[in-house]
């Protein structure tokens, strides 16, 4: 395979270098694919991952939020309840 088109790809510039080493590297890589090519999947069913996975996110709940004092008490600028902020958009 062709390095330069890999970093291509991956919207990187190799020095000379870095392309020497990192051809022989994608030359193991896509040698051990060929290896896994060799192991017997049938019938295993495909997964994204190798563990089950559970919805892991705890249940929402309601909770009392800040005031408008206590959101604003670190804020560099505030006006009318709001944080000030540089002007990013030219006119």
């Amino acid at each position: 395979m062709d390095i330069d088109y890999v970093a291509n790809l991956a919207r990187i510039e190799l020095t000379p270098e870095e392309r020497k080493k990192f051809q022989g590297q994608l030359g193991d890589v896509l040698v051990y694919f060929e290896k896994l090519q060799e192991v017997n999947v049938e019938g295993v069913t495909p997964t994204a991952h190798a563990f089950p996975r559970f919805n892991v996110w705890d249940e929402d709940e309601p909770t009392t939020g800040f005031t408008s004092d206590e959101a604003l008490k670190n804020a560099p600028k505030s006006r009318n309840d709001q944080i000030v902020v540089p002007k990013v958009i030219e006119e």
